[in-house]
């Protein structure tokens, strides 16, 4: 069975709504082979990124940035992921109140440090999400869980 694993950083009621939309759709039953993890970025432990067949990143914009948590989670799986975990595949959803530009580039960074690979357009919500932008989330969450099914 693949496991796709969810690291977000959640500290808003528009971040949880949306974080709930990628997890129902990563958990459909239309998607059966899938073990979805879900970690808040600050405690995610290195191992749970090193054995996850996929990732799912969520993030509010924070001054400009991803947020310090979803930073600190790639500060300590880089290297212990570096060579192990290439061309892995990943979605991302970044929430913010104005603007999310400098948060995307930095998880497009990451990412390709990683060389990992992106499976679905990263979701980018700027003020409250409206119920297209919900069934967006959920599809993101289907897409990324879907494409590790398939690899698997």
């Amino acid at each position: 069975m693949a496991t796709l694993l969810i690291v977000h950083h959640t500290p808003s009621p528009t971040c949880q709504s949306l974080l709930e939309a990628v997890v129902d759709g990563a958990r459909t039953d239309a998607i059966g082979d899938v073990d979805v993890q879900v970690r808040a970025a600050l405690t995610c432990p290195e191992v749970d990124a090193l054995q996850a067949d996929g990732y799912l990143l969520g993030t509010p914009a924070n001054l400009g940035y991803m947020s310090g948590a979803l930073k600190h989670f790639f500060d300590r799986i880089y290297y212990p992921c570096l060579e192990e975990t290439q061309r892995r595949p990943y979605g991302a959803y970044v929430h913010g109140n104005s603007d999310t530009a400098g948060a995307i580039r930095a998880i497009e960074t990451a990412t390709t440090g990683l060389s990992w690979t992106g499976v679905a357009e990263l979701l980018e919500v700027v003020g409250e999400p409206d119920r297209a932008t919900l069934d967006a989330a959920w599809e993101l969450g289907a897409t990324v869980a879907a494409s590790i099914s398939q690899e698997v």
